[in-house]
């Protein structure tokens, strides 16, 4: 099994490889240059009318953001940087992107880890209980609420609890903008956790009802499977009680689909956000995401596309790992069977 996990790692490294390769090319195909927005940006007079560019102000820029070099020269530069952890710096803020990213991480890693562990910890026992109960009151009540949650898309959510507990019409609980007050500084450290929790609750809500839905149905359809097998039937008719074999035999088996779920929700722990972040202005990576696109910020989104495209081979990989714990059966031996 360890040669196995050595042979993905590899195969991790050289997918990723692949990965920032196209993407690279992609982007530098794109039409519309950012130097172009730039230099628009940058020679705006007072009246909003545009100044004439120089060409050597052009050729400058060019040369300053490795412009005038061919696309495979840039990659290469590029990809030296980011073997020395450095992603360049922002066309837009010029400033290290690597510096911009140590100041959204912490927040998208806060609020993706917190909607991973509410969908486990509460979708995992909720789809339990809908199957456990298959068939009455409580199954049907569970899963109309689980299928709505899932499929409500999340701006519609975000706009219902702004209404009804941010200040709209009816209740003012809940802060609806950023993560901290103005007065954060001055307060207690008590205090201090309190109002991050305060902001917290809405954006964090937001990011955990779609998967905690999700994750529910996957179970409660997978355990109903697994009732349905005929090891299952055969413990059955042996004289073990349904309860038994609920809890430790299809429970058990049930949890891989569940664990496949998992490594694809690994990427959305950054980044997973960008219209949650964009509603409740809140400064993590998906905004950071979302602002490089508009302004075109070479750097800023080949950084998140780097990250996010390891965060998904990373998911993929911890997926595989979690099968073993899951099914002792499952080996990845030398011939590759399971």
């Amino acid at each position: 099994m360890r040669a196995y996990f050595i042979r993905r790692l590899v195969l991790l490294v050289f997918t990723l490889f692949g990965i920032t390769v196209i993407s690279f090319v992609m982007l530098q195909l794109t039409p519309g240059s950012p130097l172009e927005l730039k230099m628009q940006r940058d020679n705006r007079g007072a009246l909003g009318e545009q100044s004439a560019i120089s060409e050597e102000a052009m050729e400058n820029l060019k040369r300053l953001y490795h412009f005038d070099k061919p696309i495979h020269v840039r990659y290469g530069l590029w990809l030296n940087d980011l073997i020395h952890l450095d992603f360049g710096k922002s066309f837009a803020e010029h400033r290290p992107v690597l510096d911009m990213l140590k100041e959204r991480i912490p927040v998208s890693i806060a609020f993706g880890l917190t909607s991973i562990l509410v969908a486990l910890f509460i979708g995992i026992p909720l789809g339990m209980i809908a199957a456990a109960y298959q068939g009455r009151f409580i199954d049907y009540c569970v899963s109309v609420i689980l299928i709505a949650l899932y499929s409500t898309p999340v701006y519609v959510v975000a706009l219902v609890l702004l209404t009804f507990l941010g200040g709209g019409d009816f209740l003012d609980l809940f802060p609806i903008y950023g993560l901290k007050s103005d007065d954060y500084e001055t307060l207690s450290w008590a205090g201090q956790i309190w109002d991050r929790a305060h902001h917290f609750f809405l954006p964090g809500l937001c990011y955990c009802l779609g998967g905690l839905a999700f994750i529910a149905q996957q179970q409660r359809s997978s355990l109903l499977d697994c009732m349905r097998q005929d090891y299952i039937r055969t413990a059955l008719s042996k004289g073990l009680s349904e309860r038994s074999a609920f809890l430790k035999h299809a429970f058990r088996n049930s949890l891989i689909p569940t664990v496949t779920l998992l490594g694809g929700m690994i990427p959305g722990i950054l980044g997973g956000g960008i219209i949650i972040e964009r509603i409740f202005s809140i400064p993590g990576l998906g905004l950071l995401s979302y602002e490089g696109l508009l302004n075109r910020d070479y750097p800023v989104i080949m950084a998140n596309f780097t990250i996010s495209s390891f965060l998904v081979l990373l998911g993929i990989f911890i997926a595989d790992f979690l099968y073993v714990v899951v099914d002792p059966r499952i080996t990845f031996d030398e011939r590759g069977e399971g």
